[in-house]
């Protein structure tokens, strides 16, 4: 069988400047604080819960390794936890131009994310229930999510 890909939501997250911390053994940390936002679609309305933030590696061949933490709350006033994890890669310049927080052709970097989510008992816990995936595109001051819920 192949999996079949339903639109779930689009997640518009602000996010502020990327504070570096340095390298690690597993890469060069960053923190990127996500600052709230947007969650639109045919299956999930709502906004992006200030507080949250994207912990990135960033490995020796340019590839960057995500793991943003953060929660919605939808229209109906549930907050569901999101943890969404996922690869980043480009050309060295695009991503030099993209770590200088210059905007860049989305077409040119592929990012794809594995989103998670965790919501209470009600009328959202289908997200429990289902494999997520997403492609996403990284600006100067947002990242725009595109997330389907694999059938």
């Amino acid at each position: 069988m192949i999996p079949e890909l339903r639109h779930a939501c689009d997640i518009r997250a602000e996010v502020g400047p990327i504070r570096e911390l340095g390298s690690t053994p597993h890469g060069r940390r960053r923190i990127v604080p996500i600052l709230g936002g947007t969650v639109s679609g045919p299956r999930l309305e709502g906004s992006v819960v200030p507080g949250g933030a994207d912990w990135q590696y960033v490995h020796g061949d340019g590839v960057v390794e995500l793991e943003a933490r953060y929660s919605i709350r939808t229209r109906d006033g549930i907050e569901i936890a999101v943890i969404n994890r996922g690869l980043r890669r480009a050309d060295a310049e695009i991503m030099d131009r993209m770590s200088r927080g210059e905007a860049v052709d989305p077409a040119l970097v592929y990012c794809r994310t594995v989103p998670v989510f965790e919501a209470p008992t009600g009328p959202h816990d289908w997200l429990n229930r289902s494999v997520f995936v997403a492609s996403a595109a990284r600006f100067p001051d947002k990242v725009e999510i595109r997330v389907f819920e694999v059938v």
